[in-house]
């Protein structure tokens, strides 16, 4: 079975255009005489998949940071202190202007993702109502949010980057920030019409103000996720 896996996993990846929309890598797909085997082997390898995600929700706790990303487990080592200086300046920002607009529910960290294949602990999520609405005190799984950041770190930049990248985009998060606290930037990106992928609306650095394509009026200067005093003054603006 392991070799029938990567055989099929070999010809998926390096027969389809990985740029193409869903439709056409299913027309790229069926134009292949291997088309009936090579959907029983991903269907194959997808139901094992599914089998280890659910052993993966009865061995994590509430206390770990952990990700089921792609059929494997993903445990996360605690973060650096710029890492987690930007999570909490930019979740109470948003948590801030979210909540005294009624616009939703933000989450920070420990909200479990479950999209159809994978399921992230994104650093921070945005909700909109409708979503929010959805969401029980006992919730432990979430859907895909509206907004997603991660906030760069040298053990996931890579998921952040390609898997979560294309991913989240796959399932409809509308908006997907990615910040890097050591060059101090903030990366924003929204799905394109056409394409079904995210493009790139932009790249914002601390002498500059970052604003949200999903929050229209949700704008605060970049610097206030690296520093103490603008991020108060942020805040105070924000309920100004």
């Amino acid at each position: 079975m392991a070799e029938r896996s990567h055989y099929s996993l070999y010809i998926v990846q390096y027969t389809l255009t990985p740029s193409a929309t869903m439709t056409e890598l299913a027309a790229q797909l069926l134009e292949s005489s291997q088309a009936p085997k090579i959907i029983q082997q991903v269907q194959a390898i997808l139901h094992e998949e599914q089998n280890r995600r659910r052993a993966f929700y009865e061995w994590m706790d509430e206390d770990m940071k952990t990700e089921f990303i792609n059929g494997e487990i993903v445990v996360h080592s605690p973060a650096l202190d710029k890492h987690n200086l930007v999570v909490m300046h930019l979740g109470t920002l948003l948590n801030v202007f979210v909540s005294a607009h009624n616009l939703g529910a933000v989450r920070v960290e420990k909200a479990l993702v479950e999209l159809s294949r994978n399921s992230y602990e994104p650093d921070i999520c945005y909700f909109g109502p409708e979503k929010a609405a959805s969401i029980a005190p006992d919730s432990l799984y979430y859907p895909a949010p509206d907004l997603v950041v991660e906030v760069l770190s040298e053990s996931k930049k890579k998921n952040d980057r390609e898997v979560k990248f294309e991913d989240y985009a796959a399932h409809g998060v509308a908006e997907y920030w990615i910040i890097d606290p050591t060059r101090q930037t903030v990366e924003t990106f929204s799905i394109d019409a056409d394409t079904e992928a995210y493009a790139a609306t932009g790249t914002f650095r601390v002498s500059q103000s970052v604003s949200s394509a999903v929050l229209s009026e949700f704008a605060i200067p970049v610097k206030s996720l690296f520093d103490n005093t603008a991020n108060v003054m942020a805040l105070r603006a924000l309920l100004s």
